[in-house]
């Protein structure tokens, strides 16, 4: 990333040629900055508007039309929070009775923005320049909200905020690489700032929320807090800590589940582990949704539905009658075999399958090399799931629901 380049769109001139571009099309990227660059605009600024325009069609995805407005670097808009999600996040705050949020990390704004929007005062602080620069912009349509550089590690927060204020913790999960780049961590101290920082604040200000990562270890989390892990069209987003006024009370784990439609569904449980009941493969086969299973709350939602587990150890969930729940997909079992490459290759060539959906659970088989073994052919279409039953290698043929 050409830094120069970037922050040249802080300029006038800059953001001129930004706003200025049309809405990005790959295809005509290199012909368009051609053409500006014949024009005798700045190549590092041409450069840097693309770049921007790219991002913030991407952007789309977590920000909605925000993203039009918006300054983006790459690793700030991969670990920025859905706004779906960071509206979810400002809702602890204001059910808590908080008045002002100290976002520190504040990457590129985007929680800042939903704690803003719900018109809460925001002190939002990053330690890279550029980041912090981005932010400003990002967050100049509301007036009570401070953008600062500065490194939160080294900053004297009592002198700074009010007990009663709440903090905001979303750690970068990026470590520099001798390539130059960066690369993803899941170490909780290798977290800029570190996992015990966001645990030293958290006993300094009660009112504190933190981001981390979906796969955190469960034995990792604070007994005091509640944890909940989020996911987004089923694609889990995050694990969040809520600690003090902002955790529910008698709730240690929870799961939020955000449809594609926009509605939250959530499944809530206290410190005792509940365990699904173990019994034959029935007629349906349900497969929780990824923040349910990283919470450990299958058992739960089994009770919910009225279902059980064919293998303690697997997270699927079965039943003799179906159920409709935004917390598990479905699907009808049209058989359940011993896993044997050639029957299962013979029952796929007999039913014409030459597409097929491998779903894959407590199975050593690899789907990539089954799919070639399996030599598929045809038109038709078939969905299996590689699994244990009764602890024994399976292959369950599924039709979805």
């Amino acid at each position: 990333m050409d830094l120069t380049g970037m922050r040249s769109l802080l300029t006038p001139d800059g953001w001129a040629l930004l706003e200025s571009l049309p809405p990005y099309d790959e295809k005509l990227a290199i012909p368009l900055g051609e053409r500006l660059r014949s024009e005798g605009h700045d190549a590092a600024t041409v450069a840097a508007a693309l770049t921007q325009s790219r991002l913030r069609a991407r952007a789309h995805d977590k920000l909605g039309p925000f993203a039009d407005a918006m300054l983006f670097t790459p690793d700030g808009l991969e670990q920025a929070t859905r706004l779906a999600v960071a509206a979810h996040h400002a809702r602890r705050y204001v059910g808590a009775g908080v008045q002002r949020v100290a976002d520190l990390g504040c990457g590129l704004g985007s929680d800042a923005m939903a704690f803003a929007g719900l018109d809460r005062a925001v002190l939002a602080i990053d330690a890279d320049e550029l980041t912090a620069a981005f932010a400003t912009v990002n967050l100049r349509h509301w007036a009570d909200v401070e953008v600062r550089c500065h490194d939160v590690l080294t900053l004297d927060l009592e002198s700074m905020l009010e007990p009663r204020d709440g903090v905001w913790l979303d750690p970068a999960r990026r470590t520099s690489s001798k390539g130059g780049g960066s690369r993803r961590t899941f170490d909780p101290e290798a977290f800029s700032p570190p996992y015990s920082f966001v645990l030293d604040v958290a006993r300094r200000f009660p009112a504190t929320g933190a981001k981390l990562a979906p796969g955190i270890a469960h034995r990792l989390l604070p007994d005091d807090a509640e944890a909940q892990w989020v996911s987004v069209h089923g694609d889990v987003v995050e694990c969040a800590v809520w600690f003090g006024p902002l955790a529910r009370e008698g709730v240690r784990r929870s799961a939020l589940v955000l449809d594609a439609r926009g509605s939250a569904h959530e499944v809530l449980a206290d410190d005792q582990a509940d365990r699904a009941p173990v019994g034959a493969v029935g007629t349906f086969l349900h497969e929780p949704d990824g923040a349910v299973i990283r919470a450990g709350l299958v058992g739960e939602v089994a009770a919910q539905l009225g279902s059980r587990v064919f293998d303690p150890t697997i997270a699927y969930l079965t039943s003799d009658q179906p159920v409709v729940s935004p917390l598990v997909h479905s699907y009808a079992v049209e058989e359940v075999l011993p896993f044997h490459l050639k029957a299962l290759r013979a029952l796929l060539r007999d039913r014409g399958v030459g597409t097929l959906t491998i779903k894959k659970r407590g199975s050593a088989v690899d789907p990539v090399q089954l799919r070639r073994q399996l030599r598929l052919t045809g038109d038709g279409e078939a969905t299996i799931a590689l699994t244990r039953v009764g602890g024994r290698p399976s292959v369950l043929l599924l039709r979805p629901l």
